[in-house]
C-alpha cells in the first residue's frame, strides 16, 4: 500500500522548536512553504487518483490500485475540508469580536 503524500496528523506529532530559536523572518517563510507543499501534495494525490481511475476504466488495469488511489484521495479531501472549516470558523470568530 502506498503512503499518503500529505499526513494531517504529522503536525501533531512533530516536535516544535523553542520560541526563542526562531527569528521573525523564518516563521512566515516556513509556514508559507509548508502550506504550498501541502497544496502541491493535495493536487498530486487528486491527479494520481484520477489517472488511476481512467486507466482502470479504459484498459481494465488493477482495480485494487484504483480503490487505493481513490481512498487516498478521499482521505486527502477530508483533511482539506476539515482545515477549510477550521479556517472559516476562526474567521467568523474574528468577525464576532467587539472592536
Amino acid at each position: 500500500m502506498s503512503t499518503l503524500g500529505f499526513n494531517p496528523y504529522t503536525a501533531l506529532n512533530t516536535p516544535r522548536p523553542a520560541e526563542g530559536t526562531k527569528t521573525a523572518g523564518q516563521a512566515p517563510e516556513a509556514a508559507g512553504s509548508k502550506f504550498a507543499e501541502s497544496i502541491a501534495d493535495f493536487r498530486t494525490t487528486m491527479q494520481e487518483a484520477e489517472q488511476t481511475a481512467i486507466q482502470t476504466a479504459v484498459s481494465g488495469a488493477d482495480p485494487h490500485a484504483m480503490v487505493e488511489a481513490l481512498t487516498n484521495a478521499e482521505l486527502m479531501l477530508d483533511a482539506v475540508v476539515t482545515i477549510r472549516d477550521k479556517v472559516v470558523e476562526a474567521y467568523q470568530e474574528l468577525l464576532r469580536m467587539p472592536v
